[in-house]
């Protein structure tokens, strides 16, 4: 069993795609199929299960998935170690961060890297912020920016870059929402709420709640992510709490209004985070140092 094959088995096992997969690497599906056919006749088990939509790790799979990580960054490391121009870095940085931060905090981050290192290719993954952790600890991305859990797990490295403040929202058109605003006092067991499902945000808007003694608030949807929150809030569908800064990028934000609150929302930290283990690793290494004196 070669590295190539190792780097392949982790790209599908990334995209859940062949095809994708095969594209990315310059081959065609058929070849690629014959390499993982050659990895699970090593084995003498399947790797993955294909059906119309995607592909799927098999048990087998998934307890091969942390073997082929741990290989082929040690693989990694041992190029960089035995290579000629020691010191001239190559390889990748997997990054994963929302798409608010991809333009938003990220930027300027990634512009002194690659300046310094323009051989270190950047593969940037966006998604849903309260997962950014899972992915770091799962090692589908080396990095993420993400919220400062209340409990940051003791094998995580949290490198601090910025006070999120947080809003609740309002739609500007006339809706069931918007009339129950207008009542005085404001009764905030009928307002209905669109959430995400969790993260530090849902976290504050939960003791919120508390604060407010809104035991069983009405909650209209609970949403992955944050950036879909807002036009469902502009189109009507309810209230939200939001980072401002997602307020602030987004197209629609001229059509929600900001809430006048009796008690400011308290902001959370944005940060990068890494495996503390990961920080021997040549490129992470190199990106958390350059880190360090940009922010």
């Amino acid at each position: 069993m070669d590295f190539q094959s190792l780097k392949l088995f982790l790209d599908i096992a990334q995209s859940r795609s062949f095809i994708r997969s095969a594209d990315k690497n310059y081959m065609t599906a058929s070849t690629l199929t014959r390499h993982i056919q050659r990895m699970e006749e090593e084995l003498g088990q399947p790797l993955f299960l294909r059906d119309n939509r995607q592909v799927h790790l098999t048990e087998a799979g998934e307890k091969f998935l942390e073997f082929a990580k741990q290989g082929w960054t040690e693989w990694q490391q041992l190029q960089h170690k035995l290579s000629p121009l020691h010191g001239e870095l190559e390889g990748e940085l997997k990054v994963f961060c929302s798409v608010t931060a991809s333009y938003s905090h990220l930027p300027p981050i990634l512009s002194h890297f690659r300046q310094k290192y323009p051989k270190v290719d950047i593969k940037l993954t966006t998604g849903d912020p309260a997962q950014a952790l899972h992915e770091v600890q799962s090692l589908t991305a080396d990095i993420a920016i993400a919220g400062k859990p209340e409990l940051l797990p003791n094998n995580i490295i949290f490198h601090y870059i910025d006070d999120i403040a947080l809003s609740i929202i309002a739609p500007r058109v006339a809706c069931q929402a918007t009339q129950f605003l207008q009542q005085s006092p404001i009764d905030w067991k009928k307002i209905p709420f669109i959430l995400p499902a969790n993260g530090p945000v849902r976290k504050r808007i939960d003791r919120w709640f508390k604060e407010q003694k809104i035991k069983e608030p009405r909650i209209y949807a609970t949403v992955t992510g944050h950036e879909a929150i807002l036009p469902m809030v502009a189109l009507g569908f309810g209230v939200a709490l939001l980072p401002d800064v997602v307020i602030k990028h987004s197209p629609m934000n001229n059509q929600v209004s900001y809430l006048n609150l009796p008690s400011p929302i308290t902001p959370f930290e944005l940060g990068v985070c890494v495996q503390q283990k990961r920080l021997q690793e040549p490129i992470i290494q190199a990106f958390w140092a350059l880190l360090s004196k940009t922010t």
